[in-house]
């Protein structure tokens, strides 16, 4: 409509101009069209600041897009660890996560890189442009500028963690930019820049908490701990001065909290982490922003298929659903395993609010939102407004726990930050003495496995660690060599990597060589 108007007024004005003897053509002929936005153009005031910075935020939202029949992008990162099967098996490409033979043609591998790198140019354009607005205020600059390092170094950690080295790109490009077909940079460059860029963000002014959802001081200081961890570990290795800086820089947080228990904190309950009434707040330290006027929550994959869990009646795909194993591994009295209390249903009321009815299996409860999908008596409001958890408080506490041993074995804020998880899910924990290094490891690690399943986490935590949780033993094997009980299959060397996407390496020549194995 926009463009209609000012073509029509083009057009009037050039009539006047040719009657009057074609007076003023050259200054008409150089006027720019103010409907068409460029960089140089846009970025001229701080309201074009504020709304660069929304599109980046916006793109974070790939993770919920298409994957293909009954699948989604952020799938990825939940086939693959085994903790999860299929009811639907009608989508090639996520048969082929589940059973461990993607390759750089599997849509929700491309679907990642390119999600991320929209990401990365958004917030390189921000990073550019931003810096020479004038007038504008300068803690609002320093802020907006905070915000895009926070997401760019969000996007590259994925992207690391996913692919090893990748090209690291740090300005706008265009077709004619020397580095427009950049080769990978090595690991350990990529990570030089997240750690950059989240050390910028903790300096740039921000909250310690946000509830508008944009990224926050606790965000940035629980990623930067997230991303010391990850370097503690495979592949870098860094080990004990690494597994410091993440208990170091974690304990920041829980310092934080425990002086302000009203503004970072445990929900007491595991239902008000899927309550939308709770979006952004306490607990949840970082989340993707969901409303269904933009888009609502993506995680519909994990309906049970055809069965009328919510207002839509048999609906629902089944195509993340958890394993017997795995739901029956959590201990006996353990609330997270709870009908309708944790994590898991395993009844529910006909159309959401009807009748009560048996599903015969478990399902994922985590980001069931009875508001919009109904509950007992009460059909839902059929707007899903939910956001997706990224960091919550929950995890801030283990990345401490787990680091802590690390470096010096079990502390008292270890075991305590251990019992807090614990404590919810209403089991019992040893006290410091009842501890080892090795004893304190295992139920760290076993309680990452059961707190944080389903959120996009696990995957991440397998690579890092080169070890698998196993139901069956309640211990741990080797990532090469175990075999998932989703699916029979047994996990590569090769899987440490997921494939560079054919099309990208179609398209830029210096993404070689393909990681190893495919």
């Amino acid at each position: 409509m926009k463009n209609n108007i000012y073509n029509k007024a083009g057009r009037l004005f050039l009539f006047g101009a040719l009657v009057a003897g074609f007076v003023g053509c050259s200054s008409f002929l150089e006027e720019e069209d103010p409907s068409n936005l460029t960089p140089e153009s846009f970025y001229t005031i701080p309201d074009h600041a504020e709304a660069a910075l929304a599109s980046v935020y916006a793109d974070t939202r790939f993770i919920g897009g298409d994957g293909g029949i009954f699948s989604s992008t952020w799938q990825l990162l939940e086939a693959p660890t085994g903790t999860s099967t299929t009811e639907t098996a009608q989508n090639s490409d996520l048969n082929n996560l589940y059973g461990l033979i993607y390759d750089g043609r599997t849509q929700h591998v491309i679907n990642w890189w390119n999600g991320l790198y929209k990401v990365i140019a958004q917030a390189n354009l921000v990073l550019e442009k931003v810096p020479a607005i004038t007038p504008m205020d300068a803690a609002q600059k320093t802020k907006i500028l905070g915000e895009a390092r926070f997401l760019r170094a969000w996007a590259y950690f994925y992207a690391v963690r996913l692919w090893g080295d990748v090209p690291l790109i740090t300005l706008p490009q265009t077709a004619s930019s020397e580095d427009f077909r950049p080769a990978p940079a090595s690991q350990e460059d990529v990570y030089a820049l997240i750690v950059e860029d989240l050390k910028a963000a903790e300096s740039a002014g921000l909250p310690w908490m946000d509830n508008s959802g944009r990224a926050s001081l606790a965000a940035a200081k629980s990623l930067l701990a997230k991303v010391y961890l990850t370097m503690a570990g495979f592949p870098l290795s860094k080990g004990a001065s690494h597994y410091q800086m993440a208990a170091d820089k974690s304990k920041e947080v829980i310092d934080y909290a425990n002086s302000n228990p009203l503004s970072i904190n445990l929900f007491p309950t595991y239902k008000a982490i899927h309550d939308e009434n709770n979006d952004n707040i306490l607990e949840h330290i970082f989340m993707l922003q969901y409303n269904v006027i933009v888009a609502g929550n993506p995680m519909n994959n994990m309906f049970p298929n055809f069965k009328p869990v919510t207002f839509a009646g048999p609906s629902g795909t089944g195509s993340t659903v958890p394993t017997e194993d795995f739901y029956n591994s959590y201990e006996p009295g353990d609330k997270r395993a709870v009908n309708q209390e944790g994590f898991f249903y395993t009844t529910y009321y006909t159309n959401g609010s009807g009748a009560e009815f048996d599903l015969g299996a478990p399902y994922i409860f985590k980001h069931f939102n009875q508001m919009a999908l109904g509950t007992k008596d009460q059909p839902g409001t059929r707007a899903n407004n939910l956001n997706v958890p990224l960091i919550r408080f929950a995890e801030v506490l283990l990345i401490y726990a787990e680091a802590q041993n690390e470096v010096g074995g079990p502390n008292a804020l270890a075991v305590e930050s251990l019992k807090r998880i614990r404590d919810r899910a209403g089991l019992s924990t040893p006290s410091v003495g009842g501890f080892t290094a090795d004893t304190f490891r295992d139920a760290v690690l076993r309680e990452r496995w059961h707190e944080l399943c389903y959120e996009q986490i696990t995957w991440f935590d397998m690579l890092r660690l080169r070890k698998v949780y196993n139901e069956a033993t309640n211990g741990f094997d080797n990532f090469e060599g175990h075999t998932n009980p989703s699916s029979n299959q047994t996990l590569q060397a090769k899987h440490y990597l997921m494939p560079y996407p054919l099309p990208e390496m179609q398209n830029n020549p210096n993404l070689t060589p393909q990681n190893p194995g495919y």
